[in-house]
């Protein structure tokens, strides 16, 4: 796809891999729709920021109903960034972080990504990445709500790409691996780290799936640092 003028909502976009994807999208000539709880602090013509809870139904019909109006047009692309994780033993996690997990990580895909896609569906034209997890391909210690909510968005992007190809809209689901992002703030069990890999990496790999040419699917790309624990 061509990128430059397209039209994107990024959820998640207050900081992270999400506020590294709006500025690079920026910096191909996508119009952006930043779409999280908190404003970025993020300036720029080709930007517009929306307060929106990706884990509420009437809160993403009312930023969807904005962005439009204040784009004028369509989306072409849909990134589905946002996401959390709490780490508990499996039988000690709390039911409303269990929820809360399931309706951001999961629900917040399924909301989002059922308004765009009537839309790309007219123009035979469209993207959505939806961002899982190494720990949607793995089972992973006192992480079990979260890495549930991961194979959620692996078998739901697997699902979706099947439905959508024939309509011309590419279903990308990407697995990082360790990232150096506030996402750890949450789990004590692991150190941040230089050797995680960067939010502008995944944000680059994003930009990548993106640019591809119109018959070039990429499906499914797990990346991880190279060397996690440092040089030995």
């Amino acid at each position: 796809m061509k990128i430059e003028n397209k039209i994107a909502i990024v959820t998640g976009a207050s900081k992270g891999i999400g506020l590294e994807t709006c500025k690079l999208l920026i910096s191909k000539g996508v119009r952006v729709a930043g779409w999280s709880r908190t404003a970025p602090g993020l300036e720029h013509k080709n930007f517009q920021f929306f307060a929106v809870d990706v884990s509420n139904l009437k809160s993403v019909e009312n930023g969807y109903a904005a962005t439009i109006k204040g784009f004028g047009v369509e989306v072409d692309i849909l990134i589905n960034n946002a996401g959390l994780g709490y780490e508990y033993p499996f039988e000690e996690t709390p039911l409303d972080l269990w929820q809360k997990m399931f309706s951001t990580n999961v629900d917040g895909i399924f909301y989002c990504s059922r308004l765009v896609i009537p839309g790309m569906k007219k123009k035979e034209e469209g993207h959505i990445i939806n961002i899982s997890s190494i720990a949607g391909t793995n089972g992973i210690v006192n992480m079990s709500a979260y890495c549930a909510t991961k194979h959620a968005v692996r078998g739901l992007s697997q699902s979706m790409f099947k439905e959508l190809r024939n309509y011309g809209i590419k279903v990308t689901c990407i697995y990082p691996g360790s990232t150096k992002t506030n996402f750890f703030d949450e789990i004590s069990s692991v150190k941040i780290s230089d050797n995680m890999m960067m939010p502008e990496d995944i944000a680059g790999t994003i930009i990548q799936c993106l640019e591809t040419s119109g018959n070039y699917h990429p499906v499914d790309i797990e990346v991880r640092p190279l060397r996690p624990k440092g040089k030995q």
